[in-house]
């Protein structure tokens, strides 16, 4: 049986013929696929179709922007800073290293209250928790509570990982870094009577749910939890060590919120992080009402030193969470311009074509 062979494809680098075989090519299958005929459609754009989406995305994102601006806005929030650079701030003179430890006490008055849940937040600024080797030094299986990690860190930990030829435990630099300022609220009920009354923070339930009873478990064992931290030093810039940080057993170790809760790293140098709950008692009375308040702050943390700063934040929520009118600023923005360029281009098509309709007649 003659054989079919294409010497332009030998020349060309193709398959080389083999005396007797079948001919190869390197002609795609005659497929609709790979002959590029599957059925396409193309939309004609024209002034009937293009107009209507124009105001109709304009008539969506105005309301909806709109919505969310007003919702953002009625959310209540106040804002402390506290970092004491301002000599006549009452933190500033723990700036000084000699004073330790360091109490300060902020005045400052609620003009209106505080309804629902109020969520009490520290915030830092100029503090870059995105670095990348910051980030990567951690060792994950070792805040999972695997036994072997735990005496033996991850050298992502370095510097931190061991200290005093003990391992650190947690290792890393953003455990070592870990917030440590203790913030306490007290409402001042009136100048008759100038005994405070305490907020109740609740310490517990600010943590993520997946990193509370998933990605962090402390060291298995029976007995207490210091037994079981046994042969590891607390990270070099910590007071106590880990199995330390509170009293009650679920809220401790490596499992504690506030622990969890930084571990999260920011994106961005102007970060907040969730410190303590409020919660409303009934509905006869707001969570905070109006009033005097003073913040009581043990003042720990240093950022004086990268020219950082440091602040609380008492905000409430609602359906879309914090304060943040950037997306409802985003929809009216999208929206307003969407519809600015239908009446242009409506405009410009009423123009152009009663033009062209004239043109045509006087040709007739």
């Amino acid at each position: 049986m003659a054989m079919n062979c294409n010497a332009k494809d030998e020349v060309d680098g193709g398959p080389q013929c083999t005396p007797g075989g079948a001919a190869k090519t390197r002609r795609p299958d005659n497929t609709a696929f790979k002959q590029q005929r599957l059925p396409a459609w193309q939309p004609i754009l024209t002034a009937g179709t293009v107009l209507p989406t124009f105001f109709i995305v304009g008539l969506i994102f105005i309301p909806i922007g709109i919505g969310i601006f007003v919702t953002s806005n009625n959310i209540r929030e106040i804002e402390i800073d506290y970092t004491g650079t301002e000599p006549s701030s009452p933190c500033n003179k723990c700036l000084s290293p000699d004073v330790t430890p360091c109490v300060c006490t902020i005045n400052f008055t609620l003009e209106k209250a505080f309804e629902g849940n109020v969520f009490m937040y520290y915030g830092l600024s100029n503090f870059y928790q995105n670095h990348r080797r910051y980030v990567k030094s951690r060792d994950d299986s070792q805040l999972n509570g695997d036994s072997s990690a735990l005496l033996n860190p991850s050298k992502e930990c370095e510097p931190y990982q061991r200290n005093e030829d003990l391992p650190i435990a947690p290792c890393g630099a953003i455990a070592n870094s870990m917030f440590n300022d203790t913030l306490e609220l007290f409402l001042v009920a009136n100048e008759s009577d100038p005994t405070p009354t305490p907020i109740h923070l609740k310490r517990k339930g600010i943590a993520w749910w997946t990193d509370k009873h998933v990605k962090f478990r402390n060291p298995p064992g029976e007995g207490a939890l210091e037994e079981r931290f046994k042969g590891t030093t607390k990270p070099v810039n910590w007071l106590k060590p880990v199995y330390m940080l509170d009293s009650e057993e679920d809220n401790n170790g490596f499992i504690n919120e506030d622990f969890i809760v930084w571990m999260r790293t920011a994106a961005l140098p102007t970060f907040r992080k969730l410190y303590r709950l409020i919660e409303r008692k009934d509905d006869l009375h707001p969570t905070l009402p109006a009033g005097q308040y003073y913040l009581n702050i043990t003042y720990n943390y240093p950022v004086h030193s990268f020219d950082g700063r440091k602040r609380m934040i008492l905000s409430t929520i609602s359906w879309m969470g914090g304060k943040n009118p950037f997306l409802g600023i985003a929809y009216i923005t999208v929206g307003s311009i969407a519809f600015l360029l239908g009446v242009v281009l409506l405009v410009v098509n009423h123009k152009y074509r009663n033009s062209s309709n004239t043109a045509d007649t006087m040709a007739f």
